[in-house]
């Protein structure tokens, strides 16, 4: 893997994230600080309601912090405009979430091309682009199926295809491996190990999938809201 001077993508200091339900408060987030760095392929993993996809969403401007905070390439997010977060989720972070979350009236190539066509990139650049990454994700000659015509491993090929489409700065990955039986979840992580090697995508994942963490080359373990172990493994 290239290094890239583990020039920081993503930092949260000092995180706070309240819920209330009913009368009650719920703590998901418990002072957490990180930096995850260019290139990394990192796993959050934890029992279900330790913090980590609360963590994923308020990487991805989804959510705010009830304290601390929370930079994206040095931006602030708490400074940004509501119109600038919404830039800087549609240009500098892909989402890969559990369910897909493809627009099912759209073909493979409009699902994966959507962010660039937001971006106003010409039709020519889109085109190259978006076919390029379709036949590296396994999808060459299915460019023109809707997602009901693709299986769930395919349509989450598709899912990848677009949230690496516009070139991110970060990945986030919600339990992409959740829908999928184990040969597709191998294939996926193939991919995504592909992606981040080759193309030097940062990709951060929330997972229960021993599979997932097994690949990670960073595992961070989350309990109760907080870091329990930062583990950096080699290769």
């Amino acid at each position: 893997m290239t290094d890239h001077g583990n020039e920081a993508v993503v930092e949260l200091r000092d995180v706070t994230k309240t819920y209330r339900q009913g009368a009650v408060d719920v703590h998901a987030l418990r002072g957490l600080t990180m930096t995850i760095g260019k290139g990394e392929f990192t796993a959050i993993s934890g029992p279900s309601g330790s913090g980590k996809t609360t963590t994923l969403n308020l990487i991805g401007a989804l959510d705010e912090p009830t304290s601390g905070a929370v930079s994206v390439e040095g931006q602030a997010l708490a400074t940004l405009s509501r119109k600038a977060l919404s830039h800087l989720r549609r240009d500098r972070i892909g989402f890969v979430f559990q369910a897909y979350n493809l627009i099912p009236v759209l073909s493979a190539y409009e699902n994966a091309e959507i962010v660039m066509s937001l971006q106003g990139r010409t039709e020519a650049e889109r085109k190259e682009r978006v076919m390029a990454l379709l036949a590296e994700v396994g999808l060459q000659g299915m460019e023109h199926r809707r997602p009901y015509e693709l299986s769930g491993g395919q349509q989450q090929r598709v899912a990848i295809a677009r949230a690496i489409a516009a070139n991110p700065a970060v990945v986030l990955a919600d339990e992409p491996t959740a829908n999928v039986d184990s040969e597709t979840a191998e294939k996926l992580l193939d991919i995504m190990e592909d992606l981040n090697r080759n193309r030097g995508v940062t990709f951060v994942f929330s997972t229960h999938d021993p599979r997932v963490m097994e690949r990670a080359r960073r595992l961070l373990r989350m309990v109760d809201g907080r870091i329990e172990s930062d583990e950096k493994k080699q290769g």
